[in-house]
């Protein structure tokens, strides 16, 4: 690998270009150093936990080591790695403000159900996600649930089944079209009451 001289100018944009794009580690350790700090400061206009800053800086760099083949002697370094690191931020926050927009909205479209005593939102959901599951034709319905609750391979089900793998793929999608469909409205209720791992049956 290329080695970078034994003192070099951290501002002589060309040359610091050059020198990373033949790959030379010593002076992408001196760009970190050098920009790292500043780069969290600037940062922390739009993001105010440290440990999301600092994430954010990291990717860039790591970005900026990952591409540097791609770098053009002529663009500016520092306004490249502000500008990511902006951009970065905007969509942390961009992704943020969605998650809670959407978890407010779940809140108000549910708030009557979830004051009344009488609603046991996690018995009624997993009852209806079982209606749901009985509506289905026997063997979509046989294939899912080998798949899902068994957590058998479509190649394992097929020999069960004495049926093409194609087949039991053909079968599961039908099962998840059909039971998106029929809870649609309670998706959502879904991930909120029993998480992520759950939503798996209907993906």
């Amino acid at each position: 690998m290329p080695q970078s001289p034994i003192s070099f100018d951290i501002t002589n944009n060309k040359s610091i270009i050059t020198a990373l794009r033949a790959g030379d580690e010593n002076v992408f350790d001196a760009v970190y150093r050098y920009y790292f700090r500043r780069l969290c400061a600037f940062c922390s206009q739009y993001v105010y936990e440290q440990e999301e800053i600092e994430e954010i800086v990291q990717e860039t760099m790591m970005w900026l080591w990952e591409n540097r083949s791609s770098l053009l002697p002529e663009l500016t370094l520092k306004t490249l790695l502000f500008t990511i690191v902006k951009n970065k931020a905007l969509n942390r926050l961009s992704h943020f403000e969605i998650k809670r927009r959407v978890h407010q909205e779940i809140i108000e479209k549910y708030e009557g159900e979830f004051d009344n005593p009488d609603f046991y939102l996690g018995n009624e959901l997993f009852r209806l996600y079982e209606e749901a599951l009985r509506q289905l034709p026997k063997e979509c319905r046989e294939a899912y649930e080998m798949n899902r609750n068994q957590h058998l391979t479509h190649k394992e089900i097929a020999e069960k089944l004495k049926v093409s793998p194609q087949t039991v793929n053909y079968r599961i999608g039908q099962a998840l079209k059909l039971l998106r469909v029929a809870l649609k409205d309670y998706l959502p209720l879904f991930l909120l009451c029993f998480g992520p791992d759950f939503m798996k049956k209907f993906y």
